[in-house]
This record gives C-alpha cells, sequence and structure tokens, in this order.
C-alpha cells in the first residue's frame, strides 16, 4: 500500500515550473514536499525528449509521495518577430520613421523584415506596435501589402529576432502552430492532466484545442491579449480552466490596467466555477535571491483573498538559484493568508450562483450545513470530477476529501481548490459509501472519532451525473479496523 501524505491545511494549490534548476528527481521531491502541488512542463523551452523524462519522473514520485501527480504542459503558441539586423542591433530614435516590411534582407535604423504576412493585412493607421516587450513603441502612419509605415514613439535599441505585440487588433493567426501540434500530440501521448493553450484570442481558438484533445486531458486556457477578455465569458465557457497571464497582459495592456484585469478573470472564472490559476512573475526576485520583495508578498497574498485556485512559479522554481525556496516562501504565503480571520469573508465577496440542478443545490448545501453542524469535512465521491468542483466553486470552510475510482479525475483536480483527491476503488451501495467516507477521513487525517463530516455522492452509483445525495455522519474511530 503506498504511503499516506496528510493533507495539505491551505485550500490554495501551487503550480511549479520545471526547468534546468528543478527537475532532477530529487529535486522535484522536494519541491513537492516544500508546497508544489502540481507540476508545469514549459514546451518553449527544451526538446521532447527532456520532457518525456520530466514528466516519468514525476509519475515515478507519486507512488512514493502517496498521492496524484498533476503535470500541466504548457503550448508555446505563435510568436510574432522581427527579423535581422545588418549590425546585429538598431538604434530607433523617437519621431523617426521606421519601416516594416517584406524584404529578407538585414534591416538597420531605417527598416528591418516582419516575416508575418498576416498582420500586413490588418493593421490599420493608427495601430500601435510594442517591440522587445513594450521597450521600442511604433505607431503605424501607412501600410500596404507588402510594407508597412510607422513613426517611433519610443525609442530604443532593437536587436534581433525581438519580439512584437500588437495589442489593439485580432491577429488572424491560429493558436496552434505546427510546433505546438507536435507537442500537443506528444503531450496527449505521455498521459498529462492538463494543456495550456497560448495566444488565445477567440473563442474559436478554445475550441479546436478541445476538438484535438478530445477528452484526453482537461484544457486550461491562458488569458494574455487584450482580445481575450472581450470574449471571456465565451471562453470561460469552452474552457476547464483559465490562467492570468500577466507577463504578457502587461506588455499588451498599460500596467495599471493589469491588477483590476486580474480581479476581473478571477471573478468571472469563479462564478461559472472554472479553476483560475494566477501567473508570472510573483515572486520574481527569488530567481537570485533567496527572499522576495514586500511587494510580492503582497501580491501573492491578493490573489489569495481574491479566491484564486492555483498560483504559479516561473523562471523562480525553473532556472532560479533557490527552487526550493520558492515554493516555500510561496507555501508560507498562502498558509499566513488562510490563517487570516478575515480569508473565509474575503473570499466569499465573489458571488458564485448555483446553477439550478441537483447537483448544484446540494454543493451549495454541503457548505453550509458543514457550518451549521460544525462538520470536520466534506467528502465527495466522483467520477468525472465535476461535483468536486462544484463543491470547490462554494469555497467551503472545511477541508474538501473527493474519492475517485479514476485515476485521471485525481490527477486532474490537483489545480482544484481545496480538494485532497484520493485514488480509490469504486463503491456499491450506500452502506459501504458510509464506511468508506468514515474510513477515508481518518486515514487522511481531515477528522477523528466523534468529528462529523458531509458525504456527497450519486446513486446509482458509478453513474456520471448523478450527484443526488447528502448525507451526515458521525465517526467512531472503529472504522480504520475494517480494512476492505
Amino acid at each position: 500500500m503506498s504511503i499516506t501524505i496528510i493533507p495539505r491545511s491551505r485550500k490554495v494549490r501551487i503550480l511549479a515550473t520545471l526547468g534546468p534548476a528543478s527537475r532532477s528527481p530529487e529535486m522535484i521531491e522536494k519541491l513537492y514536499r516544500a508546497g508544489a502541488d502540481a507540476f508545469r512542463v514549459n514546451m518553449s523551452h527544451g526538446a521532447q525528449a527532456d520532457h518525456a523524462a520530466t514528466i516519468k519522473t514525476i509519475r515515478g514520485l507519486e507512488k512514493a509521495l502517496g498521492r496524484p501527480s498533476t503535470i500541466l504542459v504548457d503550448l508555446q503558441g505563435p510568436k510574432l518577430r522581427v527579423g535581422a539586423f545588418a549590425d546585429g542591433v538598431a538604434m530607433l530614435k523617437t519621431g523617426d520613421a521606421f519601416t516594416l516590411d517584406r524584404d529578407p534582407e538585414p534591416g538597420d535604423t531605417r527598416r528591418v523584415c516582419l516575416p508575418h504576412r498576416e498582420l500586413f493585412e490588418v493593421l490599420d493607421v493608427g495601430t500601435r506596435l510594442l517591440l522587445d516587450d513594450g521597450k521600442v513603441v511604433l505607431r503605424v502612419t501607412a501600410r500596404d501589402t507588402d510594407r508597412i509605415d510607422t513613426r517611433v514613439e519610443v525609442g530604443g535599441a532593437l536587436s534581433n529576432n525581438k519580439g512584437l505585440n500588437v495589442p489593439d487588433v485580432v491577429v488572424p493567426m491560429a493558436a496552434l502552430t505546427k510546433k505546438d501540434r507536435s507537442d500537443l500530440a506528444f503531450a496527449l501521448d505521455q498521459g498529462v492532466d492538463w494543456v495550456a493553450l497560448s495566444f488565445v484570442q477567440r473563442p474559436e481558438d478554445v475550441a479546436e484545442a478541445r476538438r484535438l484533445i478530445d477528452g484526453r486531458a482537461s484544457l486550461l486556457a491562458k488569458i494574455e491579449k487584450p482580445a481575450a477578455i472581450e470574449r471571456l465569458d465565451s471562453i470561460l465557457e469552452l474552457a476547464d480552466a483559465v490562467m492570468v497571464a500577466r507577463g504578457d497582459l502587461g506588455v499588451e495592456l498599460p500596467p495599471q490596467d493589469v491588477p483590476p484585469m486580474q480581479k476581473r478573470i478571477v471573478e468571472s472564472a469563479r462564478r461559472l466555477g472554472r479553476p483560475v490559476v494566477v501567473a508570472t512573475q510573483m515572486l520574481e526576485s527569488m530567481i537570485k535571491a533567496p527572499t522576495p520583495t514586500r511587494a510580492e508578498v503582497s501580491d501573492v497574498a491578493t490573489a489569495i483573498y481574491d479566491g484564486a485556485d492555483a498560483i504559479m512559479l516561473s523562471a523562480e522554481s525553473a532556472a532560479g538559484d533557490w527552487p526550493e525556496e520558492s515554493v516555500a516562501m510561496m507555501n508560507s504565503i498562502a498558509e499566513a493568508v488562510e490563517r487570516d480571520p478575515g480569508y473565509q469573508a474575503r473570499i466569499h465577496f465573489t458571488v458564485t450562483r448555483p446553477d439550478p440542478t441537483t447537483a448544484d443545490a446540494l454543493a451549495e448545501a454541503a457548505s453550509s450545513i458543514a457550518n451549521t453542524v460544525s462538520a470536520s469535512a466534506i467528502i465527495c465521491f466522483t467520477a468525472s470530477g465535476s461535483t468536486a468542483r462544484r463543491v470547490a466553486r462554494e469555497r467551503p470552510a472545511v477541508p474538501l476529501l473527493v474519492l475517485t475510482p479514476k485515476l485521471e479525475t485525481a490527477r486532474r483536480l490537483g489545480l482544484q481548490w481545496g480538494v485532497h483527491a484520493v485514488h480509490t476503488r469504486d463503491i456499491g451501495s450506500f452502506e459501504e459509501m458510509v464506511a468508506k467516507a468514515k474510513r477515508m477521513a481518518l486515514r487522511h487525517g481531515i477528522a477523528v472519532a466523534g468529528d462529523r463530516v458531509i458525504v456527497i455522492a450519486g446513486v446509482p452509483f458509478g453513474t456520471p451525473g448523478s450527484t443526488n445525495m447528502l448525507h451526515v455522519v458521525r465517526l467512531s474511530g472503529d472504522e480504520l479496523k475494517d480494512r476492505t
């Protein structure tokens, strides 16, 4: 039998990116024990063979750690870039004219190649172009099918192959490139739990990825472009989760607009019951320093107070000097926030109204009843994970123990707020349900003898989508004697 790991006391999940500093088996285990609940594999860097080894390592630790492992593969998405310069770099001066054209010859201070045909058809006069993460800003003054004339609004050094952002236009490019399709096929063959889709602009982008995934993994849409925000609710309807990708949002939006946009995305996702991840530069200074700035700590705390399901580390855990310490710090911040007596009130500032279904009504009732009878936990039996997601949306004050006969369901729930998922055999009767709920509550340390727990399940047992029963039981302490 696998080792039993006591559930973490905190509810928000921590998603840690793996990379050169953290992909060894020893470091991955250290990150888990420091607080990581799920691991991100970034397809923007490294070869598929390296990522396959990383995924194998994570799965290999699953038994030793005593709980399902959760793996998210992040697809790179299209990258808009300018061409090369004759001298490797050009100094663009504010007020000067500068041309983007389709001539592959190396550029200079007057022009450079733009190898993206699609842009020549959609950029109108007045459109802003942001280069090198917004350090250089151009404004379109004229364009035709072969050239885009601009005026330099913010000058600076521009070197070879720097990135280009077009915040004011829906770029007529698919979210999945040829590389992404290859990486997606690889990820699905590896049996990953989540796929993150970059460069989402329209609901159609999400629909295409969902068609290709065909149920073999859950789909997370990264919200990193203003066009996606304009159609946020439609994207949320199609995605299984979303990420507030603040790095690219911070390039395409004025910096002061990012915090309210983050709150809007988190609130919208929570209303619809979709897990939401807040990401990018959360503990940025810990790439090089063993401790974060006070502002970074406050930033992480704000996301937790808003009720985000997960908070993510990027370069801090992937390539920084202090990967284990970064995870431990994020874990400490989360625990401190959730100990705050005002935490429960703050996460309920967002009103999450249940849909008019039996399952939603029971999920809402479970949280209320747990408070009324001072229950120690809510125990949810589920095959697909939908009931667990409904209960988690209510942000109950007590732990949520989820029992599922499907390992893939247990793994996918690793990004869900408050869930401690256990892969276990299915049940076949009411009596077996009650006995197993009591036994698992004691075994996993979420309740003790004499405590009450709330049990939610569906009859007939083993039928997805049949959640229709709520039961309150008291633990006697004798349940652990029965190992069946």
